[in-house]
């Protein structure tokens, strides 16, 4: 399976805005991650999100 890369990415124009709740542990990680790539928290949580979405599975 591919591996997540998180990248530096321009702006959306159009986006939603949402709550969501996630764990703690989640949130630690995520914020690890932005902090390590210089992006902010929800440029983060939207590459996951995307790399989720291509890879999953459907059912039939």
């Amino acid at each position: 399976m591919d591996k997540l890369n998180i990248e530096k990415q321009s702006k959306t124009a159009s986006s939603v805005t949402r709550t969501i709740r996630i764990s703690g542990k989640a949130f630690d990680k995520i914020s690890e991650l932005a902090e390590e790539h210089e992006l902010s928290f929800n440029a983060v949580v939207n590459q996951i999100i995307e790399f989720g979405l291509k890879h999953l599975v459907e059912k039939k």
